[in-house]
C-alpha cells in the first residue's frame, strides 16, 4: 500500500514523502497514529499543491533578496555618534544601529544578526556585509561621523 507521511517516521521517511509499506503496517500502525494517509487521488493533489506552494515561496523570497541586494550593494550608510574629547566614540556602533540606519535610509528591512562587520569604535568608513538569503549578500559601507 502506498501512503503519504504526515510526520517524520524514523525508519520510513520524512514528512510529505510517499512510501510503499505493507497493508497491515499502514492500517494498524501508521493510520491510527495519524502518521500517514492513504495515497489516493485527493491526497496526491494536495501533496503536489503543497510542493508547488513551497517552491513558489522560495522563488519569491529569493527574488526579493536579489532586489534588496541590488539596491544595497556598494551603498554607504551614514551614522552619527557621540564622541569624547579624543575623538573616540562613547561605546561602539552596533549591528542593530546599522540595521536601523539601512531601514531608514534605503527602506530595506534587515535583521541585525545577518549583518557581519568589525567592531566600530572610532570615526571613519567601515565595510559590512549583509546576508539577505542563502547565497545572496550585499556589501555596504558604514560611515561614522560626529
Amino acid at each position: 500500500m502506498k501512503v503519504i507521511l504526515t510526520q517524520d517516521v524514523k525508519s520510513l521517511g520524512k514528512k510529505g514523502e510517499m512510501v510503499s509499506v505493507s497493508d497491515g503496517y499502514a492500517r494498524n500502525f501508521l493510520m491510527p497514529r495519524k502518521l500517514a494517509v492513504e495515497a489516493n487521488a485527493q491526497a496526491m493533489t494536495e501533496l503536489r499543491s503543497r510542493e508547488q506552494a513551497a517552491k513558489h515561496k522560495i522563488e519569491v523570497e529569493t527574488q526579493a533578496a536579489r532586489d534588496a541586494a541590488a539596491q544595497l550593494d556598494g551603498k554607504t550608510v551614514r551614522i552619527s555618534a557621540k564622541a569624547g574629547a579624543n575623538g573616540k566614540l562613547f561605546g561602539s556602533v552596533t549591528a542593530r544601529e546599522v540595521a536601523e540606519a539601512v531601514k531608514k535610509q534605503f527602506g530595506v528591512e534587515t535583521d541585525k544578526r545577518k549583518i557581519s562587520m568589525d567592531d566600530i569604535k572610532a570615526f571613519g568608513t567601515y565595510e559590512a556585509e549583509i546576508k539577505l538569503y542563502a547565497g545572496i549578500s550585499a556589501k555596504i559601507y558604514v560611515q561614522v561621523s560626529e
